[in-house]
């Protein structure tokens, strides 16, 4: 018997106890035994909301016409990542995504700060090394509030910041 066909039978046997069809379509996953066991996602929940708001922007700006060419987009000379990149017309444009789900301590755009402007241009910079012609480029920030008992509401702001913190640059 092939280490394959020993997996197969294993699975079956896993499905059988699980109370599961072993004749499904969909093979069963450890995610899927890990919802039916009860468990749930290890994410911490302000990451979970993260997660959740950077899926609702990606939708929400197909819908307004953006083509997404990247999503949680990494650089391997800097820590962190661009939420979202796409393009408007010919316009190239790096989205930071900020979920809430309420709106007593602070917007969610004002998380965007000097520091994270700073990481996201520098992205933005080894980014744009990699395209074949030179684009115009804009930083806009899509606030998403997610508040109990109302549908989301997205703000989206465009050109929220520039290359600089120098004015007039």
């Amino acid at each position: 018997m092939t280490l394959y066909q020993v997996l197969h039978e294993l699975q079956i046997v896993l499905a059988l106890i699980l109370g599961a069809c072993p004749l499904c379509t969909q093979p069963l996953t450890l995610d899927r035994l890990s919802a039916r066991l009860g468990r749930k996602p290890s994410h911490a929940p302000h990451l979970a909301l993260g997660m959740r708001g950077e899926e609702a922007a990606f939708f929400h700006l197909r819908r307004e016409g953006y083509v997404i060419t990247a999503r949680s987009w990494r650089s391997h000379r800097y820590a962190g990542d661009i939420d979202l990149i796409g393009w408007e017309g010919d316009c190239l444009c790096f989205i930071e995504v900020k979920a809430r789900t309420t709106r007593d301590v602070a917007s969610a755009e004002s998380a965007v700060d000097e520091s994270k402007r700073k990481t996201l241009r520098k992205m933005a910079r080894h980014y744009m090394r990699q395209l074949p012609v030179a684009a115009a480029v804009r930083f806009d920030v899509l606030a998403i509030y997610f508040e109990a008992g109302k549908e989301a509401e997205f703000i989206l702001f465009r050109n929220a910041f520039a290359w600089s913190e120098n004015p007039g640059y």
